[in-house]
């Protein structure tokens, strides 16, 4: 994997001409993440179950929230070069969008819950897909087939925890 001070050159450009593109660093990671992430999107907007519009809420997270998972992993050196600066992670165009559409699934799920519920919920999900934890977890032993066993019920655990009587 080439790391990210070193694509512009192996892209045959310079420095100059691909900060000019995008902006900055942080500008060239996102617009690879938004790249990444644009089929998992188009899925979640427009596709069907379990990711799809179609699909029961609390499935969609499950699903949604597997996927990035893959995505993640599949992209690790990018991933953990754009959350390197967490706060600039959370600004990013395509963090907003996960975040949103985790925050909107999880009122749909949990009737009653807040907007800061969800919201709260909806973050909390999402670290627990950061790269460094997930890396972490593997280092010590744990297999991908375990944290994906594990996925599943802690988010319908933190959804259910949402939900108001």
């Amino acid at each position: 994997m080439v790391s990210a001070a070193r694509c512009p050159a192996a892209a045959g450009v310079g420095k100059g001409t691909l900060f000019r593109a995008f902006g900055s660093r942080d500008g060239f990671l996102d617009a690879l993440c938004v790249a990444k992430l644009t089929p998992l999107r188009e899925v979640v907007e427009t596709g069907e179950a379990p990711l799809g519009p179609g699909a029961p809420s609390r499935e969609r997270i499950v699903a949604f929230l597997d996927a990035l998972l893959t995505i993640e992993l599949e992209n690790r050196h990018l991933i953990r070069a754009r959350e390197v600066s967490f706060a600039g992670m959370r600004q990013s165009e395509h963090y907003r969008w996960m975040y949103g559409l985790l925050r909107n699934l999880i009122e749909d799920a949990a009737p009653g819950a807040t907007a800061g519920d969800a919201g709260y919920a909806a973050h909390v999900l999402l670290a627990a897909l950061r790269i460094d934890l997930i890396e972490e977890l593997l280092a010590t032993g744990l297999s991908l087939q375990a944290i994906r066993r594990s996925l599943a019920p802690l988010t319908t655990a933190v959804v259910a925890d949402t939900q108001r009587e």
